[in-house]
Parts: C-alpha cells; structure tokens; sequence
C-alpha cells in the first residue's frame, strides 16, 4: 500500500501505486472513504424510511382524506422539483461535502423539532406536511451533492458498480426501515420513530467531518447563469434530453404505487401499522434481490429493453393491487413494485451520470432528479385526488394505464440512448 493515508483518498492502489482492478458489484467497498460514507448513509436511509412511514401512517390517522395522505408522498418530493436545479448548481459551485454537513445538519434539526411537537401531541395535518416538506428541502440540497461526490470516492471505472452499491443501500433502508418501524409505530408511536430518524444523521456528519477529499478545481458562477449553463447542457443534449423526458413520465406513472399504499392498506386491505411495515420491507426486499442483476441485464437489455421490464412489472403490480382485499395477497406486488423500481431508477440515474461533465455534474443530476422526482410530486398529488373522486381500484387501473401509454408514445417519439451514445469520458 502507498504512504498516503487512505482516509485522505478515495482511490485503493496496489505497491506501483495505481488502482487495483475490480469489476465486481462490490468492487468499490475497497476504496475506505466510499466504504464509510455508504456504512453511515445505510444507517440513515433507516432512519429516513421509518420517519416516512411514521409520517404517512399518522397522517391516515389525522385524516380520511386520500389526497392528504398523498400530499406526505408529494411533500417530500416537490422541493426537489422547485429548489432541485439550483441544488444543483450549488453543488457545483461549492465543496460537496460541505454543501453535504449544511444538508444533514439542516434535517438534524428539522427531524429533531417534530418528534418534539408529536410527542407534545401539536401535531395536525398541515404541520406535519410543513416538516415533511422541511426534509425534503434538505433532501433536495443534500442529493445532488452527494451523488456527484461519488466521483471523488472512487475511480470513473466503478462509477456504475459504486451507484448500484448506493441503490442497495437504500433498499437495504427500505427493507429493514418498514419492519422495524412499523414496530415502533405499534409499542411507541410516532414520535419514537422522528427521534430515531434525528438520531441517524449523526453517524453521516461524523464521517462527513472525518472525509477530507483532494481539492476539486471549480469554475464558480453566480447561482442563475449557472443553473442556466446546466438547463442549456441538458436541453442541447439530445441524448439527455430523451432521458430527462422519459424520467418525467415514469415519474408520474410510478408515484400511483407510492402515493397511495397507505391508504390501500388502510382503508382497502384493513391493514395495521405493522402489516404496512412488512409490505414496504418486501419491497425494499426486491429492490435488494434485483440490485446486482440490474448492470448485467442493463449490458444484455440496453436501456430501452431494461425500463421496458421495469414498467411492465408496475402496470402487474397496480392491477393486482386494485383487485385484491387482503394483506397476504398483496405480498407479491409490493415485491415486484421493489424489483420494478429499482431497475427503473438505477438504469435512469446512470445514464445521466455517464453523460454528464464533470463540471457540471450536479446540476445535470439535480435536473434529472428535479424532472423524475418533480414528475412523482405532480403525480401524487393527480392519484390522490382521482382516488377521491373515483376510489382506489379504478385510480390504480388508470395508473397503469397511464404507464403502458406513455411508455408506447415514448418509445417512439424519444427513444432512450443507444449503448455508448452521449457518453463523456471521464
């Protein structure tokens, strides 16, 4: 090993002081900085997924609308849609890893504040969307900044293994997240289950405060000409642009799932908190079981054929959804909803990465985020009130059919990358 101390680089390297070769799905957790960060980011995606059920239970709780419930789902998406862009640009304009801290430190407090107010029984439905809304503008800040320092965690050739690796972590979160929460949902409350989500930025900051990357050279703009040098990249960026617009539409498709499982179990399934739990730790569970297979069936599949699998494994899970009545029956569909989306996500998020600069990196990502994670925001918001009007089954169907649709129009009319198109070399 190299003199240089490995807390202070993000490369491994063999005695001749170049990188060590790995192509593996894991190959990256031998680089100590990603190993570390990815370790801490495990353990607040935990914290993060219990706090998104909390808050989504109790909301069926201080309500009977199905539209409120859905606005927990949008509320948390909708700052990536509005602030995504110049998150974006900051993240470029700034050191990641502070932009990073300020994030963390920001949703500290933030989560640490509502588990205060809910034990203190303040709560009511407009203040619990106030701070869902909180988090998700520092989940907006946070994002772009943390996956474009990826790059400064690993060398360019595990880029693809290093973000599969980031997607497994978060499902891992989302697997094990839903079960325990639904646990302490049921002993505690969920006042129990904000302060543990506090308690989980604290090991990301430490190890956010240990990382010390090597200087990055940054070409700083004023915030509106640097986001507009991103709008103007992705927009002339025909291969981006194709991305961009097939994100959008998945976006508003998927967000049917995610909006209104609350209220399916609720309300349709007769469900409790803990069988909400096991539903959403099954799909963190898919989402696990598919995470490796994803860059090989990516490699055999091309983009188009991969999201093609995604989609259709939705459009099976919502029509189940809508027919069935009972927990034991929906098993299923919240495992292929986990294996659906994290084909669909993975695939598009790498794709924007493999075709962005590096200097312009951020913004590029919070663009994508802001269209996709934008497109679930305005999606949640149209499901949650379709299912006011026309019920659950009848919007589940038209989610759906909203998916095989757009995906048929799309196919045509923005046909996504060929391998190797639009690819910058790093």
């Amino acid at each position: 090993m190299a003199d240089a101390d490995p807390s202070l680089t993000s490369k491994v390297l063999e005695p001749s002081g170049h990188p060590r070769p790995g192509t593996g799905t894991f190959s990256p957790f031998r680089y100590p900085v990603f190993r570390a960060i990815w370790i801490a980011n495990l353990f607040s995606n935990v914290g993060a997924t219990m706090q998104s059920i909390a808050a989504a239970w109790m909301m069926t709780e201080l309500t009977t609308s199905h539209q409120l419930v859905a606005l927990v789902q949008s509320s948390a998406t909708v700052p990536i849609l509005l602030l995504g862009v110049f998150a974006g640009a900051i993240a470029d304009n700034y050191d990641r890893r502070q932009v990073m801290l300020a994030a963390q430190i920001g949703m500290l407090v933030v989560s640490s504040a509502l588990a205060a107010m809910t034990y203190a029984g303040w709560i009511n439905p407009v203040l619990l969307l106030a701070f869902t809304l909180s988090v998700g503008i520092g989940t907006a800040l946070n994002s772009p900044a943390w996956q474009a320092s990826v790059r400064q965690q690993v060398d360019p050739s595990q880029l693809p293994q290093a973000i599969a690796l980031n997607s497994i972590s978060f499902n891992i979160a989302r697997s094990v997240g839903p079960a325990v929460g639904g646990v302490l949902l049921s002993i505690w409350g969920p006042p129990f289950a904000f302060l543990i989500n506090a308690v989980s930025y604290i090991g990301l900051i430490g190890v956010l405060l240990w990382w010390r990357p090597a200087p990055r050279q940054i070409d700083r703009r004023p915030i509106i000409p640097a986001v507009r040098a991103g709008l103007s990249y992705c927009i002339g960026s025909q291969p981006l642009r194709r991305i961009l617009t097939r994100g959008l539409a998945l976006g508003i498709g998927l967000s049917a799932y995610q909006a209104l499982l609350p209220t399916i179990v609720s309300d349709q399934l007769h469900g409790n908190e803990t069988q909400f739990g096991l539903l959403l730790g099954l799909f963190g569970i898919g989402s696990i079981a598919a995470a490796p297979f994803v860059g090989p069936l990516r490699r055999k599949l091309h983009l188009e054929g991969i999201l093609a699998v995604g989609s259709l494994l939705f459009v099976c899970v919502m029509s189940l959804l809508a027919e069935v009545h009972e927990v034991w029956l929906a098993l299923p569909a919240a495992f292929g909803a986990g294996v659906g989306w994290v084909m669909i996500l993975t695939s598009l998020n790498t794709a924007v990465q493999m075709r962005s600069p590096d200097a312009i990196l951020g913004r590029c990502l919070s663009i994508y985020q802001a269209v996709t994670f934008g497109g679930m925001a305005i999606g949640s918001w149209a499901w949650g009130a379709l299912a006011d009007w026309r019920g659950l089954p009848f919007t589940l169907h038209s989610g759906s059919v909203f998916l095989i649709v757009s995906f048929l129009v799309l196919r045509v009319t923005a046909p996504l990358p060929k391998p190797g198109e639009g690819v910058v070399k790093t």
